[in-house]
Formats: structure tokens, C-alpha cells, sequence
């Protein structure tokens, strides 16, 4: 492999003799015992790994990179699709026969696709990007035939993706994290494991796509990119919900999604205060309940995550729960942003539930003032806030919100 690495762009006129070692290729991924004694290494992977790493040099005409990619992996496709089929069609022991096969070619796969850059398939030559995509559709189907092996989803999701991160645009990774939101929505934390492998490489390429801030909308800018790019947005949103609502934001605090964490938190913040669509600052309001309360349970006040309670309260709590509401884009009639309304009040009753005086002190006494809010109605907050009625916190701090909009004639505006 090493020699590979150093001498490829030398290899380059020897390419051509890859056609005819094909079928010998293709061997590699149907027998344990052919993968130990040709290839040395228990799963044939350095051998994909070495021819992609020639075949994927742009010195390589497209022409001639596509006939050899489609050489191998048009047959290794074939042996998925024809062992699905036979999986269909036998009881379960029978069915099992194929996982071993399977998750050879898999791997076969993730290792051949590691000698194609991601600028090559994405940028220079989208159309080989395009069989990566198209082989990943047929390897996805594995989860429809097998969605209970474990090891085999780990393997299909562990081993592709590398190549998948490579290979997906906005459009793709949409149908991939919807994918992914079927798997936990069935599963739970049976998929946590997954999770860890694929969250920090699916945030860090999705965060890598979409702005800091809003998404370009309004005249002219309808564009199909933009949709796409609206798209994925929307379904990262719910991605992140459906991992925090079904006990697994435990994987945000991997060491592997350490890099991801201030990120998301900053794009949740943004969203759950200025996002156009009520929909999904519910959704973010939501997220930040759930790990509240799943980071936040230190009777002691030890913080889970340094720094995360300070945020809350001084970051979500003042800009979400008190001045978003308080600008007159925030309309109580509609019925879907008095829902959001109704997770903002769920957020501050949790908040202090778990923090006590320390989210009084900062939202009322630091928060009020700088809305010039009347001692009074302060103090009717707190008691409200102190009561078991959620209806009535609500009810009440909807009428604080209209009467703080009049006092400031609907035009206070703190962000």
C-alpha cells in the first residue's frame, strides 16, 4: 500500500492490466479463505484500497477512470443485489448466509472509494461521483432486507460513511439523514454506536454547506440551489430533534463531536430566534428542553458540560424566551407560533426547575430591566413561574408579552 502511495503517478501507463485482473479482483469479496491467502489482510481492503488509489488520479482520462471503476463496481453491485434477492426469497438462517458476503463488499467499496478525492467527484468529475451515489442507493437497500442485524448496520454505516460524506450534495444528504431518522425513530439507543461514527461527519459536512446565518430568501432567489439548500436545512433540524428526543444526546458529547458541539449550539440559538419557519424554531426550542434536562440533572450544580447552564440562561433564555416573543413579528395568531409560544414557556418552567434562583436572578432581574418592565408584573412572573398551572404561566406571560409591546408601541427590537 505504501509503495502504491509513493510510486501511483509511475504506475499510471500500467493502468489498463486492472481490466484484466477483473475477475481475480471480484474474488476478493466472495471467500474468506481466497481474501486470506491472495490478499495477506483479513478483509481484501488494502487491494480496493491501492487500485482506487490508481484509478482515482486525475491523470486517469474520465473515459478510461469510468470503464475501470465500472469494472468493479458494477460486479460487486451485482453480488448485493443478487444476495438481497436470494435473502427475500429464504427463511432467516438462510438469509443470514449472505451478511458475511455483504459486509466484505461493503467494505470492499469504502476502501476503493478513498483513492477518489471528494474535489475530484464533486467538482472535476461529477459523473464518478455520480456511481459512488448510485452505489450507495443499492448498499442502503441492505437496511431494508436486514434491518435488524445490528452488525451489519454498523458495518454498512461505519465502512460507507467515509465515501457517502464524499459523495452526497445537499439533495443526497437530505434522503440519507432522513434515512438515518427512520433508523432512530425504530431502533432508539439501539443505534447509538452508529450515531457516534456518523454524527460528527455528517454535521461537520452539513454545517460546512449551509451559512452561519439565514438562507437567502425573497425575490430572486427561488433558485433550485436554494431550495436544496432550504431543504436540508429543514431536515438537519429535525435530524438533531429526533436524536435529542429519543435519549441520545449523549452522542452531541462524544470526543468524536467535540469539534461540532459550539457549532450546533450557535445554529440552534440563531434558528430557534429568527428562523422564518415557526416549525422549526419549535423544533429547536425542543432540542434545547431535551438537553436541558438530560445535561442538566446535578442536584449539586457539578455541570455535565462546562459552560452549557451559563449559555442557556444567558444566551437562550434571554434572547429567545424574552425578545423574540417581544418583537411583533411573533404573532399569537397563528396557531402554529402559538405553539412555539407554548414550548417557550415549557423551556423557561424547566429552566427553572433545574437552575433555580440562577435563571430568576439573570431572566427577571437582568432580563426585565432592559425591557422596562414594571416591578409588578416581575414579580407576578415569578410567582407564576413558582406555580404547578403551566396553562396559567402561559396564559399570563402572553398578556405580559402584548402589555410590554404596547408600552414600547410594538417596536422594540433587541437583536
Amino acid at each position: 500500500m505504501r509503495g502504491v502511495k509513493l510510486l501511483k503517478a509511475k504506475l499510471v501507463p500500467y493502468i489498463e492490466t486492472m481490466q484484466s485482473l477483473q475477475d481475480t479482483v471480484a474474488q476478493f469479496t466472495k471467500m474468506d479463505s481466497v481474501l486470506k491467502e491472495v490478499s495477506g489482510s483479513e478483509d481484501g481492503s488494502h487491494v480496493f484500497e491501492a487500485i482506487g488509489l490508481l484509478i482515482g488520479m486525475e491523470d486517469v482520462s474520465l473515459e478510461k477512470q469510468s470503464d475501470y471503476l465500472s469494472a468493479l463496481l458494477t460486479p460487486l453491485c451485482q453480488q448485493v443485489e443478487v444476495a438481497l434477492l436470494n435473502a427475500k426469497s429464504q427463511n432467516h438462517e438462510g438469509s443470514l448466509a449472505h451478511i458475511g458476503n455483504i459486509q466484505q463488499i461493503i467494505v470492499a467499496i469504502n476502501a476503493l472509494s478513498k483513492g477518489f478525492s471528494q474535489k475530484l467527484i464533486t467538482t472535476s468529475r461529477p459523473a464518478i461521483g455520480l456511481m459512488f451515489k448510485q452505489t450507495l442507493d443499492i448498499l442502503l437497500e441492505i437496511l431494508v432486507v436486514f434491518p435488524r442485524v445490528e452488525s451489519l448496520r454498523c458495518k454498512l454505516f461505519i465502512e460507507a460513511i467515509d465515501f457517502a460524506n464524499a459523495v452526497l450534495q445537499p439533495k443526497e444528504l437530505v434522503g440519507f439523514l432522513v434515512l438515518l431518522n427512520q433508523l432512530i425513530c425504530k431502533f432508539g439507543v439501539g443505534v447509538h454506536d452508529i450515531l457516534e461514527e456518523v454524527y460528527p461527519v455528517i454535521a461537520t459536512r452539513v454545517f460546512n454547506i449551509l451559512p452561519k446565518n439565514d438562507i437567502l430568501s425573497g425575490p430572486g432567489s427561488c433558485t433550485e440551489e436554494i431550495r436544496e439548500l432550504q431543504e436540508l436545512q429543514r431536515t438537519f433540524f429535525t435530524f438533531l430533534n429526533v436524536i435529542a428526543t429519543h435519549n441520545l444526546s449523549s452522542v452531541f458529547l462524544s470526543p468524536k463531536s467535540s469539534g461540532c458541539l459550539e457549532l450546533m449550539m450557535q445554529f440552534l440559538l440563531h434558528a430557534c430566534c429568527n428562523h422564518k419557519d415557526i416549525l422549526i424554531r419549535k423544533a429547536c426550542v425542543q432540542i434545547f428542553v431535551r438537553l436541558i434536562k438530560d445535561w442538566c440533572t446535578d442536584p449539586n450544580g457539578e455541570e455535565k458540560v462546562p459552560g452549557f447552564r451559563s449559555f442557556i440562561v444567558e444566551a437562550f433564555a434571554t434572547n429567545c424566551c424574552l425578545y423574540s416573543v417581544l418583537d411583533k413579528s411573533f404573532e399569537f395568531r397563528d396557531a402554529n407560533t402559538l405553539v412555539l409560544f407554548g414550548e417557550i414557556v415549557m423551556a423557561q418552567k424547566v429552566m427553572y426547575e433545574k437552575f433555580g434562583n440562577f435563571f430568576l436572578l439573570h431572566f427577571v432581574s437582568k432580563g426585565f430591566p432592559n425591557i422596562h418592565c414594571p416591578q409588578d408584573l416581575a414579580e407576578q412572573y415569578c410567582q407564576k413561574l413558582q406555580e404547578n398551572d403551566i396553562k396559567a404561566l402561559k396564559s399570563f406571560y402572553q398578556s405580559l408579552i402584548e402589555k410590554l409591546r404596547l408600552q414600547q408601541n410594538g417596536s422594540l427590537v433587541f437583536r
